[in-house]
């Protein structure tokens, strides 16, 4: 990880307290945990892609601490508290992997939304598992669960990155 100079550290900031702005604008509001909001993920995901996924992942989970503290609790069981909302937040921050192109950006978001999807379903099979119905496996509950939500968050996200890449590309401070 690089140092962080003082024009990535006030950039970080503005990242995370703009995604916390934009996951308090709600379009859809699952029962037990998980929206579909305005792209809060974002600025993390730019974040990342400007500045490489170790600075991303820090700020992701910068991110996923404040999540934690403003934000509703489901629970307090640790598995919950590191996969719904620390190792959830920071792995959006592997979207830094790949952002030399368009396409690369793109797949990265992606990939980045798919680990924080791969983290809720864990988190949702170890302790949410008992609101699965009798006749259903928890882990596909938890999968059809956190879907429902992160599918749309994405799909909102992609096409968020996809419109600002181009402007982002110029403004990049690191190639």
């Amino acid at each position: 990880m690089e140092k962080m100079s003082t024009r990535m550290m006030v950039e970080a900031g503005i990242m995370i307290a703009l995604a916390q702005i934009l996951s308090y604008v709600k379009i859809f509001e699952a029962p037990y945990g998980g929206s579909v909001t305005a792209g809060s993920m974002v600025p993390i995901i730019i974040f990342s892609l400007r500045w490489g996924f170790k600075n991303g992942l820090l700020t992701g989970l910068a991110y996923g601490a404040l999540q934690f503290i403003l934000g509703p609790k489901y629970s307090y069981h640790i598995v919950s508290l590191l996969f719904d909302y620390f190792i959830a937040f920071s792995v959006l921050g592997f979207a830094g992997l790949f952002n030399n192109t368009r396409a690369g950006s793109l797949v990265g978001s992606g990939f980045g939304v798919f680990l924080r999807f791969v983290c809720h379903v864990i988190s949702g099979v170890v302790v949410f598992g008992a609101y699965a119905p009798e006749t259903m496996n928890p882990v596909w509950y938890s999968i059809v669960y956190n879907a429902g939500y992160l599918l749309p968050e994405m799909a909102i996200s992609l096409f968020i990155v996809g419109i600002l890449y181009a402007p982002l590309k110029k403004a990049s401070p690191v190639s």
